[in-house]
Order: structure tokens, then C-alpha cells, then sequence
């Protein structure tokens, strides 16, 4: 890699704009409504950008490229059935409940309408979560920085191998978000996934352009790869006949329902962003708004990865021996930009049982922007990873310091406070926080396609959390006895089902078989679906049968928490863009349209 004056200049830039934003609105952070929800004084459109920015992590830029290298356009699910309907859902019937309630943070929600305990479970299991999807942003920083030898030079002249540079990196870029959290809380966080999603658009754009050319278009993609990799619904009658290695039932239920509306309806890192908006009307548009650009960012992040799978072979082991460069013949080869996978502890190639080299489809963004990015261009795509890598991780933790001093340290720890307290206490949590997602990262290391780690995580937490809203929202007669049975039968589903699978290829341990092996899925991927289902189901269930031998609470405090006795918001008055209705079923339409163009 040779980076030009141009390219650090831009990576300059974009680092003295993020920490200004920071040091420019701290003088505004007064009360912790400032910090942790932006006073909820946000128009909708910003907040609908923040909403999808903050699902444009590196976990999703190089876990969805790394995916479409994997999978191909089969990853296109996680947008068209997998986010788009639940967005919808969130929009037009979730929202009112939420932003209604004036609740500061989902567990907060729960309190309100099931009990404490309830609220206490959600926020454990939840503030778990921002620190392992924390981590795994981290992980894919420090990745970048290893990949493009950034670091290689500085450690060099301090007497340090390149081994410290991944090390080195989770430190760094941990002592980067922090301070700019630190200083401006949502705000800043905010402001910052604006500016990276129109980094994100100018930066890998020509990225696919280039790529695309080099290949012959999407004919000469469609040429190279193999049938299923380019139709998104071809042989999923069967869990062998296509790259996701899951059937149709296990896609639509496992991804389009349970992890998706767990995901995008549950999920406060997103929710968080519609509740900082300056009216009810604003935060129900705020995920519709989110769903427009939503649809077509496949483009962006999926076909690079595809195409780096389809470029032609390079050599991607090699011995050095004296002056020259000689190919060796038994060292593992990689496919198209995708390397061989190397073993962090051994240094060596690494292997699954059996006996073929995994590839480390995570490299599929950096080695395409190696390849195909000239001066200026290669700045701009590098700084839009950068702004990628800052908005999955601050976004994680604005959403792990709230649910930590609200419902967390106030509710257990220290209720009386003043909120002066409270915004210091949400300071600290932001620093703990990060500490701890570092150890998330190094966990990381053992997956070679972090959106297989990512859903997993989800599938323990998002997903028998669903089933619990989805029956607190819409059954009045659901108990807070219920719901916490339920979310502690369904996780413990969860942790049973992948306790007792494996993945194709893999080792019990971190990707399951740790209780035992009743059975192999063909991917990561599948495993997750489900396991997620089980959670669901599990947790669902248990819910309504404890719930038909507990008491419910009197209909007078459900009003407000519960659909059916909740007032609806009027919008006849609005014009057609406006109302939330009309604006999901355009959605819905565009989502089933791109569905059958690529079916």
C-alpha cells in the first residue's frame, strides 16, 4: 500500500471534523437528556439517517461484503426481507408505544408495562450485547489497520514486531470514539453517522464501479460466479442448494421475522435514534425515512464483496527467499481478493475438519480497495471504512452508557441522585464500556465472517426479546412474571440449541457442539436462523402459558403500553409523504419489487 500526501490529508480531515463535532457540542451537554438523547430536539430526516448510519458499522460494511463473497446476493436478504418489513413494523405501530411513553431507553419501557425484574433482565442481557457488537467494530478496525500495514513503520522504529500492530490498534481506536463520546453523547454520536453515510455512498460507489468494469458488468459477474450466487431465492427448497445453506422456512422465519423484528424493534442502538426526534409525527417516519436508502445499499456493500470473489485468482501464499519471491506449491491458496485465513497464536494457514483452508472473506472491502482505488480515491474509500468503524462503535456505546445509568446504576445501584450525577455516571460508562468491548474484539478473532458472530449474538439476545414485546405490545392479558420467565426460557433455548449443533467444518467451542452434537448445519449462518427460532419460540410460548396462570395488571395502567388501549395518533390532517401508513406500504412495494428483479 502507498498512500499519498491527497490520501492522509482526507483521513486528516475527517478525524479533525469528528473530534471538533465532539469538543463543539460538549458546551451543550447540560442534563442527561443532552447526553444520552439529544434533548429530543432532532428533525426527522436527520434522525432517519443516524437510524440506518448506525446499522452502517464496519460490522455491516465488511461483515455484508464479506457475506456477499460467501454467499453472494443471497445476503441481499438481511435487507429486503430482513430489515425493510421490520422497519415498517417499528415505524407505523411500534413508535407511538415507545416514544408515547416518554420511556428513556427500551428496559425502561419494559418497567412500565411488565415489572423491574423484567427491565433488569433486558438491560444485563442488552448492555452484554453493545460490548460484544462494540468489540466486534473494534475487531474490524484493528483488522484494517493490520491489513493495510498502517502501523508496520511506527512499530518498527519503536523495536516492535508487526505482531503488535492488532493489539495496538484496539488500543488507538478505542482512545479515539471515547473522546468524542465523552465529550458530545448522542449528539455528537448523531451528527457523526450523517457524515458517514454520505462517506459510505462516496467512497465505495466508484469502488463498485471500478470493480464492476473490471469484471464486465453484472453479465460478466453473473459469468464468473456460480448461478445461486447471483439469484437471491434460487434453491432455497433446500438447505444443500444454496450458498446460505439454509431452507426457505428457516430464511423467512429465522432472519425476515425473529432476528429482523428483534433486531430493528427491539434493538435500542437503533430505537435510540427515532426517540431523539422533536415530535411523535418525526420519530414514526424516522425508520421510514431509514428504509428508502436502506433498499439499494446492497449495492454497495454486497457486490463488492462478490466481486472480489470473481476477480481473477491471485497468489495469496508465498515464500520469500533471498532477493526474490518464489510461489510455494503446497501453501494454501486463497479464492480471487479472499486470502487464506491465518492463525493469530501459530502464524500458519488455518484449516477446518475438513481439511480445507478458511478463507478470510473479512478482507474482501480492504483488498478491494488495494486493488482497485487510485490516489485520492484510495484516501476517500479508507476514510469512509474509518467512518464505519466509528459509527458501529459509538453507536454501541451511547446505547451501552444509557442503559447502564438509567436502568442499571439508577434503578439498582443509585436512585436518588442528582442529574448532574447521572451525567458523570453515563461519562464513566462510557469509558468502562469500551474496556470491556476490547475483550469482545479479541473473541472476534475465532469467526471468519464477523456478520456469522453478530447474528449469533442477536439470536441469544433480539430474538426472545421479540417475542416478549410482541406479546406485551399486543396482549394485555401478558404478566411481568411471564415475560421474565419467558426471556430467561427463551435465552437458555438459545444457548441449548447452539450448545448442541455445529456449523459444517467447524470445532465445538465458540460456534457450538460445547454440550454435545445432535446436529451439523451447513453454515454458520443456518445455525443462527436457528437458533434464534427456537428462542423465539421457546420464549413465546412459555410467555402465554405463564401468563394464563398469573394475574395481568388492571387495564387502566396499560393504557399507553398496550395497542388496544392506546389512543392512535391522527394523521389525516398531514399530507401523503408524511403519513406514516402511506409511506409503508410504498416501501413494501419497492422491498417486493427488488425481491422478484433478483429472484
Amino acid at each position: 500500500m502507498n498512500l499519498t500526501l491527497i490520501d492522509w490529508l482526507i483521513m486528516f480531515v475527517y478525524f479533525v471534523f469528528v473530534l471538533g463535532i465532539g469538543f463543539a457540542l460538549k458546551r451543550y451537554m447540560k442534563s442527561s437528556t443532552d447526553f444520552f438523547l439529544a434533548g429530543r430536539s432532532l428533525p426527522a430526516w436527520v434522525c432517519g439517517l443516524a437510524f440506518i448510519s448506525a446499522n452502517l458499522g464496519a460490522q455491516e460494511v465488511i461483515g455484508m461484503a464479506a457475506s456477499g463473497a460467501k454467499y453472494g446476493i443471497a445476503t441481499s436478504h438481511f435487507y429486503w426481507i430482513g430489515a425493510i418489513p421490520a422497519m415498517v413494523f417499528v415505524g407505523v405501530f411500534m413508535m407511538p408505544f415507545y416514544y408515547g411513553s416518554r420511556a428513556r431507553s427500551v428496559p425502561e419501557y419494559l418497567s412500565l408495562r411488565f415489572d423491574e425484574k423484567t427491565r433488569g433482565l433486558n438491560a444485563i442481557s442488552f448492555a452484554t450485547m453493545t460490548v460484544f457488537s462494540s468489540g466486534i467494530s473494534m475487531y474490524a478496525m484493528a483488522k484494517l489497520i493490520q491489513v493495510l500495514h498502517i502501523l508496520d513503520k511506527p512499530l518498527a522504529a519503536m523495536g516492535l514486531s508487526q505482531g503488535w500492530t492488532f493489539h495496538i490498534s484496539i488500543i488507538l481506536s478505542g482512545i479515539i470514539v471515547l473522546i468524542y463520546i465523552f465529550l458530545g453523547g448522542l449528539t455528537s454520536a448523531i451528527y457523526n453517522e450523517v457524515l458517514q453515510f454520505f462517506l459510505i455512498v462516496a467512497g465505495f460507489l466508484p469502488l463498485v464501479m471500478l470493480g464492476l468494469k473490471n469484471v464486465g458488468g453484472w453479465s460478466g459477474l453473473k459469468h464468473d460466479l456460480p448461478s445461486n450466487f447471483t439469484h437471491s431465492w434460487q434453491g432455497m427448497s433446500n438447505a444443500h442448494t444454496n450458498p446460505l445453506g439454509v431452507e426457505w422456512f428457516g430464511l423467512v422465519m429465522g432472519l425476515g421475522f425473529v432476528l429482523s423484528f428483534g433486531y430493528w424493534c427491539t434493538d435500542f442502538l437503533v430505537v435510540q435514534r427515532a426517540m431523539a426526534a422533536d415530535s411523535m409525527s418525526s420519530a414514526r417516519r424516522t425508520p421510514l425515512i431509514a428504509a428508502l436508502p436502506k433498499m439499494v445499499f446492497p449495492l454497495i456493500v454486497i457486490l463488492p464483496g462478490m466481486i472480489a470473489i470473481a476477480v481473477p485468482k491471485l497468489v495469496t501464499a508465498a515464500n520469500v527467499t533471498g532477493t526474490g519471491t518464489q510461489i510455494s506449491t503446497t501453501a494454501p491458496q486463497g479464492k480471487g481478493l479472499i486470502p487464506v485465513k491465518i492463525d493469530p497464536d501459530t502464524g500458519k494457514p488455518m484449516f477446518n475438519t475438513d481439511g480445507k483452508p478458511v478463507l478470510d472473506y473479512d478482507l474482501a472491502i480492504p483488498n478491494m480497495l488495494l486493488h482497485y482505488c487510485p490516489t485520492g480515491l484510495l484516501g476517500l474509500g479508507l476514510t469512509a471504512l474509518l467512518a464505519s468503524f466509528m459509527s458501529g462503535m459509538a453507536g454501541n456505546v451511547t446505547a451501552f452508557n444509557t442503559v447502564w445509568t438509567y436502568d442499571i446504576y439508577q434503578s439498582y445501584i443509585h436512585k436518588n441522585a442528582s442529574d448532574e450525577h447521572y451525567l458523570w455516571m453515563g461519562r464513566m460508562a462510557t469509558i468502562f464500556g469500551i474496556i470491556l468491548s476490547m475483550g469482545a474484539a479479541y473473541a472476534a478473532t475465532r469467526f471468519n465472517n464477523i456478520m456469522d458472530f453478530l447474528q449469533l449474538v442477536f439470536a441469544f439476545v433480539n430474538a426472545p426479546l421479540f417475542a416478549t414485546f410482541l406479546l406485551g405490545m399486543f396482549w394485555k392479558r401478558t404478566t411481568g412474571h411471564a415475560a421474565f420467565t419467558g426471556l430467561l426460557s427463551g435465552t437458555a433455548a438459545a444457548a441449548l440449541h447452539h450448545g448442541l449443533t455445529l456449523p459444517e467444518g467447524a470445532v465445538a467451542g465458540i460456534k457450538g457442539g460445547w454440550l454435545g452434537l445432535v446436529h451439523v448445519y451447513p453454515s454458520d449462518m443456518a445455525q443462527n436462523f436457528w437458533t434464534a427460532i427456537w428462542a423465539w419460540t421457546t420464549c413465546f410460548v412459555v410467555t402465554i402459558l405463564v401468563s394464563m396462570v398469573t394475574k395481568p395488571r388492571e387495564e387502566k395502567e396499560l393504557v399507553g403500553l398496550v395497542y388496544s388501549l392506546t389512543e392512535k395518533p391522527s394523521e389525516g390532517h398531514l399530507p401523503w409523504y408524511k403519513r406514516p401508513a402511506v409511506l409503508g406500504v410504498f416501501v413494501l412495494g419497492v422491498a417486493l419489487l427488488l425481491n422478484i428483479i433478483f429472484w
